[in-house]
Formats: C-alpha cells, structure tokens, sequence
C-alpha cells in the first residue's frame, strides 16, 4: 500500500502550511517524514537544501520543533524540566534564563516553571508544549493537531496566540489538522490530501472562492455551511 503517491513541495522559509484532508488521506504520514519520524520508501526531502537522510535522525528532529496533540509532558517533571527536556539530552546545562524566555514567550507567569503538569489546564499544557518545542530554537515547526484535544475558546485563542508567535519569530511552520475552519483562519497556505496525492494547494481565499477542485470544496463546505446556519439564527 501507497500511503504518499508523487508528492512535489516547496514550502518557502516563513510560511504557514495547513495540511488538511480526510482520515488516511496521508497528511500525517507526510508530515513525519520530514523529521524521519517515518522513513520515506522513496524520493527526497530537503531541508535548506541538505537531504534529510544525510543526517542522524536524532539530530534532525533536535533541530525541528514538534508539537502532537496532548502535549506529551512528562507528568513527574516540572514545568521548566519538561520545557529543557531535549536540550538536557543534547548536553546543555540547566538554563533558567531560558525557561524564563520562553515562558514569557507563551504567556505563561513566570512561577509556572516549577509546577507540574497536572496543576495546570489543558491550555496551559499547550503552551509548555509549545515552549519545549521552541526550546532549541528551530526554525521549523511541526504541528499534529496541536490543538484537537481543547475547547473551543481556548483552541481559538491558542490558535491566535500560536500564530502570532510563528509570524514574530519567523518561524516555517507546518500543520496537521482536522478542521477546516482552524486551517481557513491561521494558515496562508492549505495543502488538501486525498489517497496519498495533493489535491488541492492553495491560499485559504482561493479555496473559499472554490479555486480548489472537488475535494477541497466538500471539506470548505463544512465551516461555510455552519457559518450560514448561525448567520440565519441570528436574522
């Protein structure tokens, strides 16, 4: 089985990427092969020109944020431990500057570096996530449904948040997601999947000007059709 079928990209440095498409469309598959989390069979993928598999995986993916779902924190550390986790791997030494820079750089106080995980909500988790995967301060992110596990309010204003940081920091940022409407409204290039091919890509305003074929229309179909029902409830 063919989980990617002649994929082509390139994604400029600075971007915003939404990977989007139905359950086992390949979005996910793609976005790991980036940081070698899944080996491609095939093909090449090059990062500031270099081919990824030239180098140790282990060293790629220290220089690539990653942000999954549910954060992944390590529930017996701190905040601030969980936050220098990859660079004490590395071999850094214990950096409270740097803690204190990036919670601040998540909005989060500064106390927060020595509680636990479990003392905080789940948007808050989120953010330390984020923190942690800004901590080697890579220029690229990725991100699988960074935010499917929160509520509505706090994953709309994490979303905000997020992308306000990436557009600060200049990141490249790729994203895996399951809902259209987060992709329409924080990235500036959506990238539908479907059976392991592109089928679609394009700017958020050409795919809601139908500018995306048949697939990436039924997915657009969804969030617009939710809008003009609350657009009717509220005549």
């Amino acid at each position: 089985m063919t989980a990617l079928d002649n994929i082509c990209l390139k994604i400029e440095a600075g971007s915003f990427v939404a990977l989007v498409g139905a359950s086992g469309s390949g979005k996910s598959t793609l976005m790991k092969s980036i940081n070698r989390l899944i080996t491609p069979g095939s093909g090449d993928i090059l990062i500031d020109g270099k081919n990824i598999c030239d180098d140790d995986p282990y060293h790629l993916r220290r220089n690539i944020g990653f942000v999954i779902q549910g954060t992944g924190l390590f529930p017996h550390l701190t905040v601030a431990a969980n936050i220098m986790i990859g660079l004490r791997i590395s071999g850094r030494d214990k950096d409270e500057a740097r803690v204190s820079e990036l919670l601040a750089m998540v909005d989060l106080p500064q106390d927060f570096a020595q509680r636990m995980p479990d003392s905080l909500s789940g948007g808050q988790q989120q953010r330390v996530g984020f923190a942690r995967a800004l901590a080697s301060t890579p220029g690229l992110m990725l991100m699988d449904e960074p935010f499917g596990a929160l509520d509505p309010v706090t994953r709309d204003a994490l979303g905000e948040s997020y992308r306000r940081l990436h557009d600060h920091l200049g990141l490249t940022t790729i994203m895996v997601t399951h809902d259209m409407a987060e992709a329409l409204l924080i990235a500036d290039r959506i990238i539908v999947l479907d059976s392991g091919r592109i089928a679609a890509d394009a700017a958020p305003s050409d795919l809601l000007n139908n500018g995306g074929g048949d697939v990436a229309d039924a997915l657009v179909a969804v969030p617009r059709a939710q809008a003009q029902k609350i657009s009717e409830m509220l005549r």
